[in-house]
């Protein structure tokens, strides 16, 4: 297949779609997360994450299933892991099973800024799917992430 096969030109295309929503969404989430509650689009989505890995009374995450989450690196999970913890909005254990495994779970504060956040990231991500779903090429992907509403959970290690 050549580099101007039709059906690679479509998928190259596709790719770039999804790319610009991306990049569209995320930067309008940015801006916003940032002026009205001094988080990041990756502080806020860990929070999210993480308040949603639940079991039994603390709920927690290892610090592999952490960085699977949110989509980094281990070492740039612990850097995000390290600045969330020093404000006050992570906390980091040992597993009581096994000494070796460490767990991240969201403190009570970062539960309440986590709360106070969500409005404002759900207000801006309908913001931009609106904006972006005026554009021809981006609608049928922002109809998707209409239909997709399940909750995204992490598997377990």
């Amino acid at each position: 297949m050549t580099a101007t096969a039709p059906a690679l030109t479509a998928l190259a295309h596709g790719w770039c779609a999804l790319s610009l929503l991306h990049g569209r969404i995320g930067s309008r989430l940015e801006r916003v997360l940032q002026a009205g509650h001094g988080l990041s689009v990756r502080e806020y989505s860990l929070l999210d994450v993480l308040s949603r890995q639940h079991d039994g009374a603390g709920g927690h995450l290892q610090m592999k299933q952490v960085a699977d989450a949110v989509v980094l690196s281990q070492s740039a999970t612990t850097r995000l892991v390290t600045r969330l913890e020093d404000r006050g909005l992570l906390l980091r254990y040992l597993c009581p099973t096994d000494r070796r495994g460490i767990y991240t779970n969201v403190s009570g504060q970062g539960l309440r800024l986590l709360e106070e956040a969500r409005p404002t990231n759900e207000a801006a991500l309908r913001e931009a799917l609106t904006e972006a779903a005026r554009d021809s090429q981006l609608a049928p992907l922002v109809r998707a992430v209409e239909e997709t509403g399940a909750p995204m959970t992490v598997p377990a290690a």
